[in-house]
Protein backbone atom coordinates (compact mmCIF):
# COMPACT_ATOMS: atom_id res chain seq x y z
CA UNK A 1 0.00 0.00 0.00
CA UNK A 2 1.47 3.11 -1.06
CA UNK A 3 1.29 6.03 1.26
CA UNK A 4 1.28 9.58 0.32
CA UNK A 5 2.70 11.97 2.53
CA UNK A 6 1.11 15.75 2.53
CA UNK A 7 3.62 17.42 0.22
CA UNK A 8 6.25 20.20 2.33
CA UNK A 9 5.01 23.57 2.72
CA UNK A 10 6.60 25.99 0.19
CA UNK A 11 9.89 28.18 1.42
CA UNK A 12 9.02 31.18 2.14
CA UNK A 13 10.79 34.03 -0.12
CA UNK A 14 13.55 36.53 1.27
CA UNK A 15 14.32 39.67 -0.48
CA UNK A 16 18.27 40.50 -0.58
CA UNK A 17 18.66 44.07 -1.80
CA UNK A 18 22.51 45.51 -2.06
CA UNK A 19 25.06 46.24 -4.75
CA UNK A 20 27.24 44.22 -3.62
CA UNK A 21 27.16 40.90 -5.50
CA UNK A 22 29.29 38.84 -2.87
CA UNK A 23 26.58 39.77 0.13
CA UNK A 24 23.64 39.12 -2.35
CA UNK A 25 25.85 36.04 -3.16
CA UNK A 26 26.70 34.80 0.15
CA UNK A 27 23.39 35.68 1.70
CA UNK A 28 21.26 33.81 -0.73
CA UNK A 29 23.36 30.86 0.00
CA UNK A 30 22.75 31.06 3.67
CA UNK A 31 19.11 31.45 2.93
CA UNK A 32 18.92 28.36 0.49
CA UNK A 33 20.62 26.20 3.11
CA UNK A 34 18.28 27.39 6.28
CA UNK A 35 15.32 26.49 3.67
CA UNK A 36 14.18 30.23 1.88
CA UNK A 37 13.81 31.17 -1.16
CA UNK A 38 15.92 34.20 -1.83
CA UNK A 39 15.62 36.48 -4.89
CA UNK A 40 18.40 39.02 -4.62
CA UNK A 41 18.48 42.91 -6.34
CA UNK A 42 20.88 44.98 -6.76
CA UNK A 43 19.11 48.18 -6.54
CA UNK A 44 15.71 49.43 -4.81
CA UNK A 45 13.70 50.29 -8.16
CA UNK A 46 14.68 46.12 -9.41
CA UNK A 47 13.36 44.73 -5.81
CA UNK A 48 9.93 47.13 -5.72
CA UNK A 49 9.19 46.10 -9.49
CA UNK A 50 9.07 42.42 -8.14
CA UNK A 51 6.40 43.10 -5.81
CA UNK A 52 4.18 43.38 -8.76
CA UNK A 53 4.48 39.31 -8.99
CA UNK A 54 5.49 38.08 -5.03
CA UNK A 55 5.43 39.65 -1.64
CA UNK A 56 8.27 38.25 0.17
CA UNK A 57 7.66 37.09 3.89
CA UNK A 58 11.45 39.24 4.77
CA UNK A 59 13.16 41.56 3.51
CA UNK A 60 16.99 42.46 3.62
CA UNK A 61 18.27 45.69 2.73
CA UNK A 62 21.35 47.77 2.67
CA UNK A 63 21.46 51.74 3.68
CA UNK A 64 23.85 52.43 1.14
CA UNK A 65 22.46 51.74 -2.40
CA UNK A 66 23.33 53.78 -5.25
CA UNK A 67 20.60 55.83 -6.81
CA UNK A 68 17.72 55.60 -4.51
CA UNK A 69 19.17 54.66 -1.11
CA UNK A 70 17.90 52.47 1.40
CA UNK A 71 15.77 55.26 3.40
CA UNK A 72 14.24 56.05 0.35
CA UNK A 73 13.04 52.27 -0.46
CA UNK A 74 11.53 51.97 3.25
CA UNK A 75 9.74 55.41 2.44
CA UNK A 76 7.85 54.01 -0.37
CA UNK A 77 7.41 50.49 1.47
CA UNK A 78 5.97 52.88 4.23
CA UNK A 79 3.70 54.13 1.83
CA UNK A 80 2.13 51.36 0.59
CA UNK A 81 1.56 49.96 3.92
CA UNK A 82 3.88 47.10 3.28
CA UNK A 83 3.32 44.57 5.91
CA UNK A 84 6.39 42.19 5.84
CA UNK A 85 9.34 42.68 8.27
CA UNK A 86 12.08 44.79 6.63
CA UNK A 87 15.60 44.13 8.12
CA UNK A 88 17.76 47.08 7.30
CA UNK A 89 21.75 46.41 7.22
CA UNK A 90 24.40 49.20 7.01
CA UNK A 91 28.60 49.14 6.34
CA UNK A 92 28.84 52.88 8.29
CA UNK A 93 28.00 53.10 12.13
CA UNK A 94 25.44 55.86 11.52
CA UNK A 95 22.48 55.73 14.50
CA UNK A 96 20.68 58.96 13.03
CA UNK A 97 20.46 56.59 9.26
CA UNK A 98 19.25 53.81 11.89
CA UNK A 99 16.84 55.73 13.88
CA UNK A 100 15.63 56.92 10.71
CA UNK A 101 14.79 53.55 8.96
CA UNK A 102 13.02 52.57 12.54
CA UNK A 103 11.18 55.18 12.30
CA UNK A 104 10.10 54.35 8.54
CA UNK A 105 8.88 50.74 9.45
CA UNK A 106 12.09 48.66 9.66
CA UNK A 107 12.06 45.75 11.91
CA UNK A 108 15.58 44.99 12.83
CA UNK A 109 19.06 46.92 11.84
CA UNK A 110 22.43 45.19 11.54
CA UNK A 111 25.96 46.41 10.95
CA UNK A 112 28.13 45.20 8.53
CA UNK A 113 30.04 43.00 8.96
CA UNK A 114 28.16 40.58 11.09
CA UNK A 115 28.58 36.78 11.35
CA UNK A 116 26.25 34.51 9.74
CA UNK A 117 24.08 33.15 12.49
CA UNK A 118 23.38 36.48 13.54
CA UNK A 119 21.29 37.09 10.26
CA UNK A 120 20.08 33.43 10.26
CA UNK A 121 18.53 34.25 13.91
CA UNK A 122 17.13 37.91 12.87
CA UNK A 123 15.67 36.45 10.09
CA UNK A 124 14.09 33.67 11.64
CA UNK A 125 12.54 35.72 14.81
CA UNK A 126 10.95 38.29 12.26
CA UNK A 127 9.46 36.17 10.42
CA UNK A 128 7.88 34.05 12.66
CA UNK A 129 6.58 37.25 14.62
CA UNK A 130 5.03 38.42 11.27
CA UNK A 131 3.14 35.11 10.60
CA UNK A 132 2.13 35.20 13.97
CA UNK A 133 0.75 38.90 13.46
CA UNK A 134 -0.80 37.93 10.33
CA UNK A 135 -1.95 34.55 11.07
CA UNK A 136 -5.51 35.97 12.35
CA UNK A 137 -6.31 37.69 8.78
CA UNK A 138 -4.08 35.03 6.36
CA UNK A 139 -5.11 31.17 7.73
CA UNK A 140 -8.44 32.13 9.02
CA UNK A 141 -9.21 34.78 6.25
CA UNK A 142 -10.64 37.35 8.46
CA UNK A 143 -12.99 40.00 7.76
CA UNK A 144 -11.77 42.54 5.14
CA UNK A 145 -12.88 44.85 2.13
CA UNK A 146 -14.25 42.74 -0.53
CA UNK A 147 -13.82 39.20 1.50
CA UNK A 148 -17.41 38.64 0.70
CA UNK A 149 -16.88 38.46 -3.17
CA UNK A 150 -14.45 35.87 -2.74
CA UNK A 151 -15.59 32.45 -3.44
CA UNK A 152 -14.10 29.10 -1.63
CA UNK A 153 -11.91 28.30 -3.78
CA UNK A 154 -10.30 31.72 -4.49
CA UNK A 155 -9.86 32.03 -0.74
CA UNK A 156 -7.58 28.78 -0.67
CA UNK A 157 -5.73 30.50 -3.16
CA UNK A 158 -5.14 33.59 -1.32
CA UNK A 159 -3.93 31.67 1.61
CA UNK A 160 -1.59 30.68 -0.46
CA UNK A 161 -0.12 33.36 -2.15
CA UNK A 162 -0.40 35.20 0.87
CA UNK A 163 2.13 33.02 2.47
CA UNK A 164 4.53 33.72 -0.33
CA UNK A 165 3.31 30.32 -2.71
CA UNK A 166 4.43 30.83 -5.80
CA UNK A 167 1.56 29.78 -8.53
CA UNK A 168 3.21 25.80 -9.01
CA UNK A 169 3.47 25.65 -5.13
CA UNK A 170 0.03 26.66 -4.79
CA UNK A 171 -1.29 23.97 -7.41
CA UNK A 172 0.80 21.32 -5.41
CA UNK A 173 -0.54 21.66 -2.36
CA UNK A 174 -4.17 22.88 -3.83
CA UNK A 175 -4.17 19.98 -6.49
CA UNK A 176 -4.84 22.12 -9.39
CA UNK A 177 -2.69 23.56 -12.33
CA UNK A 178 -0.61 26.47 -11.72
CA UNK A 179 -2.23 28.06 -14.74
CA UNK A 180 -5.97 27.77 -13.01
CA UNK A 181 -3.88 29.51 -9.68
CA UNK A 182 -2.90 32.45 -12.14
CA UNK A 183 -6.31 32.61 -13.09
CA UNK A 184 -7.65 32.45 -9.46
CA UNK A 185 -5.27 35.12 -8.73
CA UNK A 186 -6.16 37.31 -11.17
CA UNK A 187 -9.72 37.45 -10.39
CA UNK A 188 -9.07 37.71 -6.44
CA UNK A 189 -7.01 40.79 -7.77
CA UNK A 190 -9.78 41.96 -10.06
CA UNK A 191 -12.62 41.84 -7.22
CA UNK A 192 -10.38 43.39 -4.64
CA UNK A 193 -9.46 46.33 -6.58
CA UNK A 194 -5.84 45.24 -6.34
CA UNK A 195 -3.09 47.00 -8.46
CA UNK A 196 0.17 44.02 -7.32
CA UNK A 197 1.09 41.84 -4.78
CA UNK A 198 1.94 44.32 -2.63
CA UNK A 199 -1.18 46.60 -2.65
CA UNK A 200 -2.82 42.83 -2.28
CA UNK A 201 -1.31 42.33 0.87
CA UNK A 202 -2.16 45.50 2.34
CA UNK A 203 -5.50 45.16 1.50
CA UNK A 204 -5.76 42.01 3.29
CA UNK A 205 -4.04 43.00 6.04
CA UNK A 206 -5.93 46.47 6.69
CA UNK A 207 -7.80 45.80 9.89
CA UNK A 208 -11.61 46.23 9.50
CA UNK A 209 -12.63 50.44 9.81
CA UNK A 210 -14.43 50.28 13.47
CA UNK A 211 -17.40 51.79 13.72
CA UNK A 212 -17.28 55.58 15.80
CA UNK A 213 -18.71 55.61 18.92
CA UNK A 214 -21.97 56.73 19.28
CA UNK A 215 -22.44 59.80 21.63
CA UNK A 216 -23.27 59.77 25.63
CA UNK A 217 -27.02 60.83 25.49
CA UNK A 218 -27.15 63.65 27.96
CA UNK A 219 -29.69 63.45 30.77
Amino acid sequence: MNIQLPPPPPALPVAIVDDDASVREALSLLLRVEGYAPSAFADGPAFLQSLNAQSPACVILDLQLPGMDGLSVLKLLADQRFAAPVIVMSGQSDIARAVEAMKLGAADFIEKPFPATMMIERVREAVNAYRKSRSAEIEGLADFPGRHLLTGRERDVLAEVAHGASNKEAGRRLGISPRTVEVHRARIMDKLGARNAADLMRIVLSPPARRAPEPLLSR
